[in-house]
């Protein structure tokens, strides 16, 4: 299996230059913890991952600061993005999110073009589908680590 077939294709995107509030209603919207800011690559080209936004980044970088959500463009607080191909396998996307220490990577296609994102969620349901009692004390052991972040 790659990072393709596990992807989620229904990406929520933001502009660079949009306001963080904007992007925090998406976020809200779409009932998303995560935007990919993209670049758009012309008509027929698609659109380029230049960035992550997700919901901490909003909260760590501009509310905890006291800054006023609309005088900041999401380029200012996002983060570079990882990227992973479409070819790219289960196993080396986790080894990526683990070495960058993310949760999510944009997949790309041969061109650079976003066509999904992958979460370890995604990978998380995918493990427990195929071995349910493996899975369980892995999502468990995310969940410690992700609240002691908090």
């Amino acid at each position: 299996m790659n990072a393709y077939e596990l992807c989620q294709r229904h990406v929520v995107t933001v502009r660079r230059h949009e306001d963080l509030t904007t992007a925090a209603r998406m976020m809200r919207e779409r009932n998303v913890g995560c935007l990919v800011v993209v670049d758009p690559s012309g008509v027929s080209r698609g659109e380029r991952p230049v960035g992550m936004l997700t919901d901490r980044d909003i909260v760590t970088m501009a509310i905890a600061r006291d800054i006023d959500l609309q005088s900041l463009e999401v380029a200012a607080v996002m983060s570079e993005p990882v990227i992973v191909s479409i070819h790219c396998s289960i196993d080396d996307a986790l080894l990526r999110m683990r070495k960058c220490d993310v949760r999510r990577v944009a997949v790309v296609d041969d061109r650079g073009r976003l066509v999904g994102i992958l979460a370890l969620d995604d990978i998380y349901e995918h493990l427990e589908r195929r071995a349910p009692s493996a899975a369980t004390p892995i999502r468990r052991g995310a969940r410690l680590e992700t609240a002691k972040l908090l």
